[in-house]
Parts: C-alpha cells; structure tokens; sequence
C-alpha cells in the first residue's frame, strides 16, 4: 500500500511552496488508496512555536487535506532516533565525537531512480560525514527522517527538488540500517515571474495570508494543482475529486512552475461563480461578518455573485453599502462627474428620485428612464454619474438595484453631497 507523509518543520506558516508538497502527497494517497501522513518535524526548539503548529494544521485542514495517521511529533521520538544511532555505533559504521554520534559516509557513487527527473548520479566522496546525534541529545535532520520514514513505512517520498541534495546522504542510511529506500519523487520548485525561485514580492506567502485575501480552499487546491503538473487535457478548472481522479506522478514536470496571481484569481472567480447563491451567502457571512440580517446581506451578494473574484473583493462591495463616508475614484471623477451639466442632471435625478416610493428597483428605473426622456439625454449621461455619486466607482451591479438595496436616504444624502461639490456647473 502507498504511504506517503508531509512533513513541515513549524518554525513559520504553511506557506505556498509546503501547501504544494503537502497537497502532492494528499493528492497521490487518495490517488492510489494509499495513507497520507503528517508528522511535525519539531526538532528545531529554538526555532520552533506552538503557534506556527497550530497554523500549518489549521490550514491543512481549511484546505482540505486530510490526513490519516498522525501528527506524529520528532520531540517524541529521541528514544527511537537514539537506539537506531547506537545500532550502526555498534555495526562500526558510525562513530563518537564528544557527545555525538557522526555516521561515517561509504566512500561511493549512488545512483537514485528519481520519479520525476529519471536517473541522478551523486558521488559521496563529496560529502563530509553525517552527524546522527548532536552533542546535545538531539537528532540531525537527515538522520530522524531516515528513522521516521523507516518506521512509518513510507513507500514514497515526494518533496521539493531542493531536497535532492539530502537523497544521497539518506540513501547512504538505509543502506546501513539494511532497509530499501522509498521511492523518491523531487518536484522543480515554484518560480516567480522573474524566473527566480518564488519570493513573498511574487506570492510567497503563507496560506493564511491567502485566506486573508478572500481565496477560497477549493482554488487554492485547484490552482496548486496546477503549478508543476498537468491533466493531460489542458483543463484547468477543477474540484478536488476530479484533480484526484487525473493524478499521476509521471505528469508531474521536469521544469520550474511560474506561479501566476492573476491566473489564482481567475480561478478563485470560477469557483465563486460555481457556487449556488446559499454557499456563497455563507462563504461572504463567514468572511465578512457583517452586522446586518441575512435577508439583507443575501440580496447584495446575488449582485455581486458573478461580478467578484475573490471575497476580500465582496468585502469592499460591501463597505459601500454600508459606509457613510464614500471613497470617490478620482478617475471616475473625471470622466463622469465633471462633465458639463452633470451637476444640474443628478439634481433633477435627486428630486425625482425623493418622491419615488416604494423605493424598488423597478420604481427606480421607470422614473429615471422618463427623465431621460424628458430631458432629451442619453440613458449613460444620467446612468453613469448616478452611479459613480452613489457608489464612488465607475463599475458596480445594476444602478438601479444597488439604489434600491441603498435606500432612498443613503441615495440622496450621497447625491447632496455630489450635487453640493459643484461638479459639472458653469
């Protein structure tokens, strides 16, 4: 049976690069109706923090990926990683050095059978001996993953191609303790736009920052997906199941994936836009909070369910609606509210639209549509300036829903204000 592990160190947040190794592993394991692993490789005290744990679990659980066994904890194993050091102390192949035990490297050419990059030809005589057991009682990092992986009966490694240059040292370890090696599997590394491995200035940053930014789970899974593997039939929006039911270890690429946040925001829009009108009110409630009843709340997002791409972006929609104090966008400004007679119009606009009662869309619309008429003007040169004094943006859902959805008195205090600024007047 396949048994594979993510093994994150919690010294920061699980950040894109440890989600994409994490994600590989889960999707492999459900692939194969194998068992995914988590083991928290908190060897590093000084480093190390309660806090960071308990985000990377946190997040893998927001995303989505479920493990089976674990977490299994380093800090609990010294007895393990000990009695294994004293055994090739024992067989001569390691020795003391003060207090710790170093492991004499075999003076050989390994070859490994990576899954991904083919056959990779490394020469131990390169490399220094490897430290087994620091003189403080703790385990290297080489040596307490060889033992876990050993003991967890790991079948497959898969892990960053950063990692390549511990495979021989590992190898070397197995072969010592008598074991075979998993298999390994090194993934080229998430690149930056620049072709550079990713930076916080390209997107490397943690999955709670993501989750802050308004992404969903189900794109950040889908678009990971995505970054060093392929289908096969260029398809790109996917759920879980389906990524699940496509993924292989052969298509997984040779080459750098340039991580793209336009593209992560595209498909963060197409898995908003899948949701039903009831999963997104929730999604928005849940993100938002908002102190306004749910009927309310559920009538704004279905303006905005097609128009947003990521729920911080619903948010600002939001914060229109219910701020007193509008941001105007000096662009939209210029081209809308500063034309000749705007002024003039939006204070018809707001006379008329003060008698409208009940206050509906359909109310709305019926008599801004007659003052068009009346005035002998285009539809936009009314449309347009009403939606930027009320809104503060050259964009939004319908005008005449987001009145109504406004109120008559938020409306024509935000005209007054417009109409008071003098816009437009000669």
């Amino acid at each position: 049976m396949v048994r594979v592990r993510f093994a994150p160190s919690p010294t920061g947040y699980l950040h894109i690069g440890s989600a994409r190794t994490a994600l590989f592993n889960w999707l492999y394991a459900r692939s194969q109706g194998g068992v995914f692993i988590l083991r928290i490789e908190d060897t590093d005290q000084k480093r190390s923090s309660d806090v960071f744990m308990e985000g990377i679990i946190a997040d893998m659980k927001w995303l989505g990926l479920n493990w089976d066994e674990g977490p299994f904890f380093q800090t609990k194993r010294f007895d393990a990683y000990r009695a294994c050091a004293h055994e090739l102390l024992e067989k001569g192949l390691a020795y003391k050095d003060g207090e710790a035990i170093i492991f004499k490297i075999p003076d050989v050419k390994v070859k490994i059978h990576d899954l991904v990059h083919g056959e990779i030809e490394m020469d131990n005589t390169l490399i220094d001996d490897l430290v087994l057991m620091k003189s403080d009682g703790s385990p290297a990092y080489n040596f307490a993953c060889v033992v876990d992986d050993i003991e967890m009966q790991i079948t497959h490694v898969i892990r960053g191609d950063d990692h390549i240059s511990n495979t021989n040292k590992q190898v070397a370890l197995y072969d010592a303790l008598g074991i075979r090696p998993p298999k390994f599997a090194h993934m080229p590394l998430i690149l930056g736009p620049d072709k550079a491995p990713l930076s916080k200035r390209f997107g490397a940053v943690s999955i709670t920052d993501y989750r802050a930014m308004g992404y969903l789970p189900q794109a950040l899974v889908n678009y990971l997906s995505l970054l060093g593997w392929s289908p096969g039939d260029n398809k790109e929006f996917m759920g879980a199941e389906e990524i699940i039911k496509k993924f292989s270890l052969k298509r997984i690429n040779k080459t750098g994936a340039e991580f793209n946040l336009d593209k992560l925001r595209w498909i963060n829009g197409e898995h908003i836009r899948k949701f039903t009108l009831d999963e997104f009110v929730k999604a928005g409630m849940d993100f938002i909070k908002p102190e306004c009843g749910e009927a309310w709340f559920r009538k704004f997002a279905g303006l905005y369910h097609s128009r947003v791409k990521t729920l911080v972006e619903l948010k600002e929609e939001f914060g229109i609606f219910m701020s007193d104090d509008v941001r105007y966008n000096d662009d939209a400004v210029e081209k809308f509210l500063k034309k000749d007679k705007v002024s003039d119009i939006l204070s018809v606009t707001r006379e008329r639209l003060e008698k409208v009662d009940p206050f509906t869309q359909e109310n709305i619309e019926k008599e801004a549509r007659a003052l068009v008429a009346e005035l002998k003007i285009e539809s936009a040169d009314l449309i347009h300036p009403l939606r930027v004094a009320v809104t503060g943006k050259a964009v939004s859902a319908g005008v005449f829903e987001v009145l109504a959805l406004l109120g008559k008195d938020k409306v024509i205090k935000r005209l007054e204000k417009v109409i008071g600024a003098g816009y437009g007047r000669k």
